[in-house]
C-alpha cells in the first residue's frame, strides 16, 4: 500500500496520530454527568475544537445542544463549485464498566498485542483521528478537493437526541452532498465494509411497587406481594422459550438478504461460553440486523453482599429495545410500554418512562458516493472488495440528517470491528484498521471529487 503516495503519508502519520488518540482517550468523557464530571467531556470537546482550528477549519465552534452537552464543529473551505461532505464522529464514551476487568487503565492508551486498549479508541474518539488523518494526507498530496464540514457529538452513547434536535434547529448548518458517518466498523478486521442499515433504539425505565415498605421474608413471605418477582416475571414475559423477543405487537421475523454471519464466527466474536446455546431464530444475521432485539440494562435491587431476609417493596429495571429498519421507534416503544403495563402481576402497581429513542436507518447504496468508496476501498485493502453488513447498535443521528437532507448520501464506516470489544471491558482499536480506513476515507473524498468511480 505505500506505494500509493496518500498511503504512505498516512503510513508516516501514525506515531503522530497514535500520541493525539492518547491525548483524546485521556479525558473520561461519558456523558452522564450523576458518574462523570461535565468537565472532562468539556476538556475532550475543547481538544477536538484545537485540532479543528490547527487544520485550518473555520468557524470552529462547540454548539451547546438541547441535553446539555457540546458538540464541536467545523467547516474546511475546498475549491469554489466542489462538493460539500460531512464528516461525523462522536467524543462520548460508554462507562468503563468495572474497572478491575481492564488489563490496563481503561482511560490510558496502552499498547498490546499489536492493538492499542483505551475507551473510545474504536468508539468513536479513533473515528475523529481517521477524519484527520485522511485530510491531513489529502493536503500533503495536493490538496482537499471538496468542501468539509465535521461535526463531534458529545452525547451519542447517551441516546439523549441533543445533536439531532440542536440539527433540527438549525437546519443549514449541516447540509451536504454526502455525510460519512465515522462510528461502525468493519464486520471482520481486514474486510472493508460499509454499513447500510441500522437498527433504531428506545430505552424505557419500568417501575413496580406493591408495598408500602420492605417486610421481614420469614413473618411476611408468601402472601406479601414481592416486587422483585413480580419484575422478575414482567421480564420475563419478553422472551420466547427459545430467546426470542417477544413484545406484544411487534413483528419479528424480517430477514437479512446482504452479508451473513456463520454462528461459529459469531459465537468466537461474542464469546459465548462452551455449551451455551445462541437465541432465537433465523439467521444470526436476521437476529442481530433485521430483528427486534430486548435486553434488560440494569436492575435496581439489594447486591447479594449485605442482602437482607426481606419482600422488596419496589424494585426498577432500564430495557432498551433495538428497532429494526422499517418499524417506527416511537410505535415500538408504545408497543414496549403496554406490553410491561399488561404483563405486571398481582395487580402490582407499575410505571413506564422513556429515557431515549432513536429510529432505525435503510441508506440507499445504489449512488455516486458508494462506488467511489467501493473503489477507494479496494486500493485501500488490496485484493478485497467493499462488502455491506448491518449494524444491530443505532446512531439516531442517521436518520435526522436523511430527513433534514434527503438526496445527500449517507454512508458508514469506521474502526468498531468485532474485535475491538465495544461498549465492553478491553476495547480496542487496531491501528491497520485505522491506516487502512484513513487511506480510505482520503481516497473516497479524491474520487467523489473527479468523479472517477
Amino acid at each position: 500500500m505505500s506505494s500509493n503516495p496518500v498511503a504512505a503519508t498516512v503510513a508516516s502519520l501514525m506515531p503522530r496520530a497514535k500520541e493525539e488518540l492518547t491525548e483524546l482517550v485521556a479525558f473520561k468523557s461519558v456523558a452522564d454527568f450523576g458518574q462523570f464530571p461535565r468537565e472532562e467531556s468539556e476538556g475532550a470537546a475543547r481538544w477536538i475544537a484545537g485540532a479543528l482550528t490547527a487544520e485550518g477549519f473555520e468557524d470552529v465552534a462547540l454548539l451547546d445542544t438541547p441535553d446539555g452537552t457540546q458538540s464541536v464543529y467545523g467547516h474546511l473551505p475546498g475549491p469554489e463549485g466542489a462538493k460539500t461532505v460531512l464528516l461525523y464522529a462522536h467524543y462520548d464514551v460508554q462507562p468503563p464498566l468495572d474497572e478491575s476487568g481492564w488489563t490496563t487503565p481503561p482511560f490510558e492508551l496502552t499498547e498490546r498485542d499489536g492493538r492499542w486498549y483505551g475507551r473510545g479508541t474504536a468508539d468513536c474518539k479513533g473515528g475523529f483521528i481517521m477524519h484527520l488523518l485522511a485530510l491531513r494526507a489529502l493536503k500533503a498530496n495536493g490538496g482537499v478537493p471538496v468542501h468539509v464540514k465535521v461535526i463531534v457529538e458529545g452525547s451519542e452513547e447517551q441516546g439523549t437526541g441533543g445533536l439531532e434536535r440542536y440539527a433540527e434547529e438549525h437546519p443549514d448548518l449541516l447540509t451536504a452532498d454526502t455525510v460519512v458517518i465515522g462510528d461502525a466498523g468493519n464486520f471482520r478486521a481486514g474486510l472493508p465494509t460499509v454499513t447500510s442499515t441500522l437498527r433504531g433504539m428506545t430505552l424505557v425505565r419500568v417501575r413496580i411497587d406493591t408495598l408500602e415498605g420492605n417486610l421481614h421474608s420469614g413473618q411476611f413471605g408468601g402472601a406479601a406481594p414481592d416486587a422483585l418477582a413480580a419484575l422478575v416475571r414482567v421480564l420475563d414475559s419478553l422472551r420466547a422459550e427459545d430467546g426470542t423477543t417477544t413484545v406484544d405487537g411487534l413483528a419479528g421475523d424480517s430477514a437479512w438478504d446482504g452479508l451473513q454471519y456463520d454462528d461459529g464466527q459469531f459465537r468466537e466474536d461474542a464469546r459465548v461460553l462452551d455449551g451455551v446455546e445462541l437465541i432465537g431464530a433465523g439467521t444470526v444475521a436476521d437476529r442481530i440486523w433485521a430483528r427486534p432485539a430486548v435486553t434488560v440494562l440494569g436492575i435496581d435491587c439489594p447486591p447479594v453482599v449485605g442482602a437482607t431476609p426481606s419482600v422488596q417493596a419496589s424494585a426498577r429495571a432500564l430495557i432498551s429495545l433495538r428497532v429494526p429498519p422499517g418499524v417506527d421507534a416511537a410505535e415500538a416503544t408504545a408497543l414496549l410500554r403496554a406490553h410491561l403495563e399488561s404483563h405486571t402481576p398481582w395487580g402490582a402497581r407499575v410505571s413506564t418512562e422513556q429515557i431515549g429513542q432513536g429510529q432505525a436507518f435503510r441508506a440507499d447504496t445504489t449512488g455516486p458516493a458508494y462506488r467511489a468508496m467501493a473503489d477507494a476501498m479496494s486500493v485501500a485493502y488490496p485484493g478485497q472488495e467493499m462488502s455491506r453488513a448491518g449494524q444491530g447498535g443505532s446512531i439516531p443521528l442517521c436518520n435526522t440528517l436523511a430527513s433534514l437532507y434527503p438526496t445527500a448520501e449517507i454512508l458508514l464506516i469506521g474502526l468498531s470491528e468485532p474485535e475491538a470489544r465495544i461498549h465492553a471491558v478491553n476495547e480496542s482499536v487496531s491501528p491497520d484498521e485505522l491506516e487502512r480506513l484513513s487511506v480510505a476515507e482520503a481516497l473516497f473524498l479524491r474520487n467523489l471529487a473527479s468523479g472517477a468511480h
